[in-house]
C-alpha cells in the first residue's frame, strides 16, 4: 500500500475547484461580476462587516475594500453606518445583488454538479460525508 500525500490530495482538490470556477468565469463575468466580487457578494448576509468578511474570506482588508466598492458601484451592495457601533460600516445586499449572486452560484453549481455526476449517487454521498468530516 503506498503512503497516502496530503500535498497531492490538497493539489486535487485545489485543481478540481480552480477549473469549475474557470470554466464559468465567463459566464459569472457576463453577470457584471469577476468570481471573486461572486464569493464576497455571497458572505456579506452571514458576515456583514468587511473585516469580519475579509478574515472570513482569507482576503486581505484592502482587497476586500476595493471588490466592496465594486460592489456598490454597481448596485449591488449598500454600505450603511451601524446604529449600534458608529464607527463601523455594515453591508447589505441589495435586492440586485440577491439576483447576481443566485445566478452566479446556480452557475457555479451546475458546473460543480456535472463533475459530481461522474460519481455514483453512493459516492456522492460519501464524499459529502468525508468533506463535512474535514471542515
Amino acid at each position: 500500500m503506498s503512503k497516502i500525500d496530503p500535498a497531492k490530495i490538497w493539489s486535487l482538490n485545489y485543481n478540481l475547484l480552480m477549473s469549475v470556477i474557470s470554466g464559468v468565469s465567463p459566464d459569472i463575468a457576463g453577470l457584471g461580476l469577476d468570481t471573486k466580487e461572486l464569493f464576497v457578494l455571497t458572505q456579506v448576509e452571514e458576515h456583514p462587516y468587511p473585516a469580519e468578511l475579509a478574515a472570513t474570506l482569507s482576503m486581505p482588508k484592502p482587497t476586500v475594500t476595493v471588490y466592496v466598492k465594486r460592489l456598490e458601484a454597481a448596485g449591488f451592495l449598500r454600505r450603511e453606518i451601524d446604529a449600534e457601533d458608529l464607527r463601523r460600516h455594515r453591508l447589505q445586499v441589495t435586492p440586485a445583488g440577491r439576483k447576481v449572486a443566485a445566478k452566479g452560484l446556480a452557475m457555479l453549481s451546475e458546473a460543480f454538479g456535472a463533475r459530481l455526476g461522474r460519481l455514483s449517487a453512493a459516492e456522492q454521498t460519501e464524499l459529502r460525508s468525508l468533506l463535512e468530516k474535514l471542515s
